[in-house]
């Protein structure tokens, strides 16, 4: 229904459909101009929404301009996408500069600090390490927790947001910690990192 409107999205420089929508599971993300009608797209949902059986949670809503600085900073105080249309409801959010939105487990926003994207996944790999250290597992037992925690929290968001080298430092700090039980490490990190044969 969202392709098939006459919502006009975003046009991609070579890309020969517009940009307008992305559907995963429940979760609809749509791409609005703004010459767009927020309330063009209500009018889509509701229908869709009456159709499926589904009910469209308004108060999940979060709206992130895109534009210039001036342009999203009209937005945020107007609540307008476009200063001729009636204001957005007061339960939609709308994300300011440097406020990161969530979409699909990835982090989206204008000038958002990706070291605090990444503190809150530093913090539940910590809060793991540490119920993990209670079990008080053997060294091989520490290599397969850190791959299983480290590497599952880390892999798909360092693929679609990147990361900084402050929390690539960071991590390897508290996996060095973590393997050697918070004590000295009796090699270095280079031979660590060898296969077992060779380390």
């Amino acid at each position: 229904m969202l392709r098939c409107s006459g919502l006009k999205g975003f046009e991609i420089p070579g890309v020969k459909d517009r940009l307008i929508t992305t559907l995963f599971a429940d979760d609809t993300t749509v791409f609005l101009s703004e010459f767009d009608k927020f309330t063009d797209l209500e009018a889509i949902l509701n229908k869709w929404c009456i159709a499926s059986g589904a009910r469209f949670n308004v108060g999940k809503t979060e709206v992130t301009p895109i534009g210039t600085i001036t342009y999203r900073k009209d937005v945020v105080n107007t609540r307008r996408i476009n200063p001729t249309q009636e204001p957005l409801a007061q339960d939609i959010h709308i994300a300011q500069d440097q406020e990161p939105v969530r979409i699909l487990g990835a982090w989206i926003g204008n000038n958002i600090d990706q070291n605090i994207v990444w503190s809150t996944v530093l913090d539940k790999i910590r809060n793991n390490l540490d119920r993990w250290n209670m079990s008080h597992p053997t060294l091989f037992g520490r290599r397969l927790i850190i791959q299983m925690v480290v590497g599952g929290m880390t892999q798909y968001l360092a693929k679609v947001q990147t990361m900084p080298k402050q929390v690539e430092d960071t991590l390897e700090k508290v996996i060095r910690s973590f393997m050697w039980n918070g004590n000295k490490a009796p090699v270095s990190i280079s031979t660590l990192h060898l296969p077992i044969e060779q380390g």
